[in-house]
């Protein structure tokens, strides 16, 4: 009788055991499942590469919230970014929009990625921007600081770009709050 006790006792156990493993197993695997939240800042566009591949500059000056130029290949350049629409000088939030690229690329080395066009009218060059897997350009429309804009053919995160613009209007970040955007 005291082995059945014991068998028993132990195999009661051990589904207990077995049971809470389970448990932690499912808790970790859900975890690791879930969405970033809202209010976490997007790093990168959804299908875009870990380390993209384009051009590698460093950033020399700040020119306004969506216009840098840059050092690529002894050239300094001037790169306005794609999908996207910042506050023009007579605007309000004009200094905050460009306050917030700087704070993202400043000195920086950048990596740029070209989408259908390689310049504007302007003569400037047309690309995403990345410091490390940081997407610039997404990152400034995520935190109000640009509008979604769609200059095509250069529409590859447009729509991306329209849930970021409309996820950072409904909060009142950056820019909004002023009215600026269309």
């Amino acid at each position: 009788m005291a082995d059945r006790l014991t068998y028993a006792a132990i195999t009661r156990l051990h589904r207990r055991i077995t049971a809470r493993v389970a448990l932690v197993l499912i808790i970790v695997l859900l975890a690791g499942c879930t969405q970033s939240s809202p209010d976490s800042s997007p790093t990168r566009a959804p299908n875009s590469p870990l380390n993209p591949m384009g051009d590698t500059a460093t950033v020399t000056r700040i020119i306004d919230g969506d216009t840098v130029d840059v050092r690529l290949n002894d050239q300094t350049l001037r790169v306005r970014y794609i999908g996207m629409n910042t506050p023009e000088r007579d605007e309000p939030c004009y200094n905050e929009a460009t306050a917030a690229n700087a704070a993202l690329v400043r000195g920086k080395d950048v990596t740029l990625v070209r989408d259908v066009s390689n310049t504007d009218q302007y003569g400037r060059l047309l690309r995403y921007v990345y410091v490390g897997d940081v997407f610039v350009n997404a990152e400034l429309v995520a935190e109000g600081y640009a509008e979604s804009r769609h200059y095509p053919p250069d529409t590859a995160y447009a729509s991306y770009f329209d849930s970021l613009e409309a996820s950072a209007k409904s909060a009142g970040l950056g820019c909004h709050p002023t009215g600026v955007f269309r």
